[in-house]
């Protein structure tokens, strides 16, 4: 779990270094750091996690200063017209909600393609199996192995993954 918290935490801390001059003054910009963080697209779920958790999206500071369409034309709505959008946004906040836990699937499946398995021979077990005879060599760097049985494997293996042995 130590790594779900490490990761957002190295992106807050990215931010933060652009935003302040010297590190001192890190506690001030944190508030600021975090709004960033959270307003921001997440690719594993293609949704702000601000919206995610609230159902709606932020209004910026900048929305308040310099209001957007979104502001202006929720200030002049009538009662009834005011609820009927407010139905029409938390069903586009479901659809968005759907998506991205598809895109979080999808995302997890990416991942799990891509994990690399850690050894489980441990850390001081011997890395390499054999011992093996080459029985066929071609010319782009492959070559065929036997066991010292005589059975030959299958597949060939590039001859920067073999190691000399020494009996």
């Amino acid at each position: 779990m130590n790594g779900a918290v490490e990761a957002p935490n190295k992106n807050i801390k990215k931010i933060i270094e652009k935003m302040t001059v010297n590190y001192k003054d890190w506690h001030e910009i944190l508030p600021y750091a975090l709004l960033a963080y959270r307003t921001s697209i997440r690719t594993s779920t293609g949704a702000t996690p601000y919206s995610l958790v609230y159902d709606t999206e932020a209004v910026l500071p900048i929305e308040v200063e310099i209001p957007s369409m979104r502001i202006l034309a929720e200030t002049e709505l009538e009662e009834a017209e005011w609820a009927k959008r407010r139905y029409e946004q938390l069903n586009f906040i479901d659809e968005k909600r759907l998506k991205a836990l598809c895109h979080r699937q999808c995302y997890q499946q990416r991942m799990a393609l891509l994990h690399v398995t850690p050894d489980s021979r441990g850390k001081f077990s011997y890395k390499y199996d054999g011992p093996f005879v080459v029985r066929k060599v071609f010319s782009d760097g492959a070559v065929i192995l036997s066991d010292m049985d005589g059975t030959e494997n299958a597949l060939p293996v590039n001859v920067d993954a073999i190691k000399k042995y020494y009996p």
